[in-house]
């Protein structure tokens, strides 16, 4: 089964959050080690739309900065991940307070 990949732009590319989702085998990769850092959103939409290899995006995950420690972020991130798959995700805009 193939499992979501996620892009944290960033406002979401915490250290802690990043480790603590590879810790638990989830494919990340931050605005810095794509060289997005200061790019408009429509940049980062642009690379996330890249990297589901079509047009449209692979989904994405809004969250409130500084609303959730880094530990109710990563349960709510694994238990999204867990419950639904890359194509459910596909073109969908989620809360991940929906999930916390």
């Amino acid at each position: 089964m193939t499992k979501i990949r996620l892009y944290l732009d960033e406002d979401a590319m915490s250290r802690s959050l990043v480790f603590g989702l590879r810790a638990r085998n989830v494919d990340v990769l931050t605005a810095s080690e794509a060289a997005m850092v200061n790019r408009p959103d429509a940049d980062h939409l642009f690379l996330s739309a890249e990297l589901s290899n079509e047009r449209n995006h692979a989904g994405i995950i809004l969250a409130s900065q500084q609303r959730y420690s880094t530990g109710e972020e990563l349960r709510a991130f694994m238990r999204l991940i867990a419950s639904v798959s890359p194509d459910d995700m596909r073109n969908r805009l989620e809360f991940l307070s929906a999930w916390v």
